[in-house]
């Protein structure tokens, strides 16, 4: 019997994308991110045909659980989570072969239990399992997660086949570039750079993945790429939510670190890269750390600093007066961390010398939305510059990522009529209206990536060093000046007033998105 007619939600899998039989095992299993995220994830794969017929979840954490506890815990995650109703009988399939280990990340006694179980399951299975071990943890057990799995041996499994161990690492991959390096360097003496995929969720989002498809599979775009016809380039990733109970978490973190570094720098890098060569996992990441490189050092004093931080005060968010930062519970009074920044890049290649790239990230603004806008130049000797009843706005296309995925082409039109008259129109695509509502999340498309060994849309060890490269002279800098000049912004707004400064020097503006 094969293993589609065992399990007849898995059939058309082979056809697709042959996902080999795997042993999935979360870390930090009673975690947020599982429940809300990875949880959800796997239900969602299975229904759309793409677990393994052999698949099997483990649970690890530090406080012993029944096997039928994290069974109903997981379920209870589907049920609430899940971007859809969950089927009891394709549920029931995931849950019989769901367990869970109990034991201290830093002590070889729960990992030793952790080898046997594989074993043991592949014994029973009579086939080989490749295990994924997905670090779901705060960062401080990172390392020693990695020596325990290297210790016993489970890193090395089957390796150089097509199953052998993988792990996965969420964020933050470092808070500094030292940091960043130490942890490659302690995951490389257990793990090579293929079986290592760092996890940025952004990367798996339906629109950051047609970044690639708009620029290369589109003749109108790519010849207009580059500085000849862009003005700038404004990436906005922006939050209406406060630190809430998280004050103490985010003192340690700042939007530059929490949001910057990651997120932002790998649309950065995918939106401006160089043409791969292929669309091969290594040639993608290639092109992205070659342009990471290119960005030039941020000139960060006095009035030509390249860089604004701020936090946010007092103000109104969906009418609702809300705390400023410094209010917030497990916030000290004098704290100097950023809740808000924007920096001014400069790229020192062919293709965008002289284009300023603008970046911002802040939290209590005017709203959700998270954005690449490309403003392209203002067309020569304009037949229609002279007449007051024009409106001309510069064309620009938009890539919206979150919260509604798709496109929009801003142009200039004719107002009908009798007169010449114009206007600024949008051309929008939304994923939702063309392809329907129920667009996979971000972390179905990456556990399954991980599960196949896709690393095209994971981040590299030395694309995290070249990003961290970047950012880490902008805290060294901020931690010898406190709080001097630290800026502010009501909640609710744009960010503070400060932040237009670094456009208007080349007389540009922020979007209002």
């Amino acid at each position: 019997m094969s293993d589609s007619d065992r399990h007849p939600f898995l059939k058309g899998l082979s056809k697709h994308r042959g996902a080999p039989p795997t042993a999935l095992v979360i870390f930090g299993a009673s975690g947020d991110l599982t429940a809300r995220k990875l949880v959800p994830a796997l239900y969602n794969l299975a229904v759309d045909n793409l677990l393994p017929a052999d698949f099997f979840l483990i649970g690890f954490g530090r406080k012993a659980m029944a096997d039928e506890a994290f069974r109903e815990a997981i379920r209870g995650s589907a049920r609430e989570f899940s971007r859809r109703k969950p089927n009891p009988e394709i549920w029931q399939r995931i849950e019989e072969n769901s367990f869970f280990l109990g034991g201290a990340y830093d002590e070889p006694e729960g990992f030793i239990e952790l080898k046997k179980k594989i074993d043991e399951l592949e014994k029973n299975l009579g086939r080989d399992l490749q295990s994924v071990f997905y670090i779901s943890t705060p960062p401080s057990v990172f390392r020693p997660i990695l020596d325990q799995l290297g210790g016993q041996g489970l890193a090395r499994r089957h390796l150089r086949t097509r199953i052998e161990s993988k792990v996965v690492i969420e964020k933050p991959f470092g808070r500094d570039l030292v940091s960043a390096r130490e942890l490659n360097a302690a995951t490389a003496r257990v793990f090579d750079e293929r079986q290592v995929f760092r996890i940025d969720h952004y990367l798996g989002k339906e629109t950051v993945q047609d970044l690639l498809v708009q620029r290369f599979a589109n003749a109108i775009f790519e010849p207009l790429w580059n500085r000849r016809y862009v003005d700038c380039v404004q990436i906005t990733v922006a939050e209406e939510l406060g630190v809430g109970g998280r004050g103490g978490y985010y003192e340690g973190t700042g939007a530059t670190r929490d949001m910057i570094q990651n997120h932002t720098m790998q649309l950065l890098a995918l939106m401006a890269m160089e043409p791969p060569v292929t669309l091969d996992p290594e040639s993608i990441r290639d092109e992205k750390v070659k342009l990471l490189k290119a960005v030039q050092p941020l000139r960060l004093e006095g009035e030509d600093s390249e860089v604004i931080r701020a936090q946010y005060g007092e103000g109104l968010i969906g009418g609702k007066k809300v705390p400023g930062y410094t209010q917030e519970d497990g916030v000290p009074g004098d704290s100097s961390t950023e809740t808000y920044a924007a920096l001014r890049l400069r790229i020192n290649n062919w293709r965008w010398e002289g284009v300023p790239f603008y970046l911002r990230s802040g939290k209590r603004m005017a709203r959700r939305v998270s954005e690449i806008a490309i403003q392209f130049k203002r067309p020569p000797g304009n037949l229609f510059a002279a007449s007051d009843l024009i409106n001309l706005a510069q064309n620009a296309l938009v890539f919206q990522i979150q919260p509604d995925e798709g496109s929009t082409v801003l142009l200039n039109a004719k107002i009908p009529g009798l007169e010449t008259r114009t206007q600024p129109v949008k051309m929008h695509f939304r994923y939702s209206t063309t392809f329907g509502s129920n667009t996979p999340e971000a972390y179905e498309r990456l556990v399954l990536d991980a599960i196949i060994g896709d690393s095209t849309l994971f981040i590299r060890g030395d694309e995290t060093e070249a990003s961290w490269k970047l950012i880490t002279p902008i805290h060294e800098n901020w931690e010898t000046l406190g709080r001097r000049g630290m800026e502010s912004y009501a909640a609710g707004s744009w960010g503070p007033l400060a932040a237009e400064r670094l456009l208007w020097e080349n007389r540009h503006q922020w979007r209002r998105p």
